[in-house]
């Protein structure tokens, strides 16, 4: 295992991870992080309405989908895009699929952890992604699941920020200024063509979390510039030696 710090991105479906945390990917990445993006399915059933309008056949979507998320996945610095191709509305993961992702957390043993809102009505399987999410995380740290393993430690999970926030109780604590890799994350977006109508929006979203980052880094008295931020939600409390 490489001392290289590492974390780990668990997305519902293909674009999920560039819209909600592209920034966070791409900042990372410059920092020398290796960035995982498991990617759950290809939104090919409820996520490609456009596809699916031009009469493209499910193997076409899938095929469409894949490549949109590898093409971002190389803007960003993702270090290793793991597709695990569940299927979509709804994503279910069996037993053996749980297993799969657990040892996923293990191999990348990460330092903290990226998924999905806890609530989501207009699109469950984003709120099932992160149950899943915590439940993988909890066996991940299990001394009795395969014994002789290196356990994982204790990684924050950060929810990234949900579609129509107002509506899924994502209430944000931490914001990631991500203006110097605006450029990689506007570029990933628009990799990201069965879903152009969300370009322009996830760009506002940005702009409107910078001014987010800039009143609660100091607000009109010192507050650092930012141009372009993300938000996200932590699960788990932190520990500090210092506020």
């Amino acid at each position: 295992m490489s001392d290289k710090k590492t974390a780990l991105v668990i997305s519902a479906h293909a674009a999920d991870f560039v819209w909600r945390c592209g920034g966070a990917i791409a900042l990372h990445a410059e920092m020398g992080y290796n960035v995982t993006v498991a990617c759950l399915s290809f939104g090919e059933r409820g996520e490609s309405a456009r596809l699916w309008k031009e009469g493209k056949s499910l193997d076409e979507v899938k095929a469409i989908r894949r490549g949109e998320a590898e093409e971002a996945a190389k803007v960003l610095g993702v270090h290793d895009l793991v597709c695990f191709d569940l299927g979509d509305y709804p994503l279910e993961l069996s037993r053996d699929n749980k297993t799969d992702l657990v040892n996923l957390i293990r191999k990348v043993q990460p330092s903290f952890m990226l998924s999905h809102s806890q609530y989501d009505p207009y699109n469950t399987d984003h709120m099932y992604t992160t149950q899943v999410a915590l439940e993988c995380r909890m066996i991940a740290q299990a001394w009795g699941h395969n014994p002789g393993e290196k356990v994982l430690g204790a990684p924050q999970l950060y929810l990234f920020e949900p579609h129509q926030t107002e509506q899924m109780g994502w209430k944000p604590d931490t914001f990631l200024d991500i203006t110097p890799v605006w450029e990689k994350k506007r570029a990933a977006m628009e990799h990201m063509n069965g879903q152009v109508h969300l370009w322009d929006y996830y760009t506002r979203v940005a702009q409107q979390r910078a001014n987010h980052f800039k009143r609660n880094s100091g607000g009109m008295s010192g507050g650092r510039d930012c141009k372009y931020a993300e938000g996200f939600q932590s699960i788990f409390p932190r520990t500090v030696d210092e506020l």
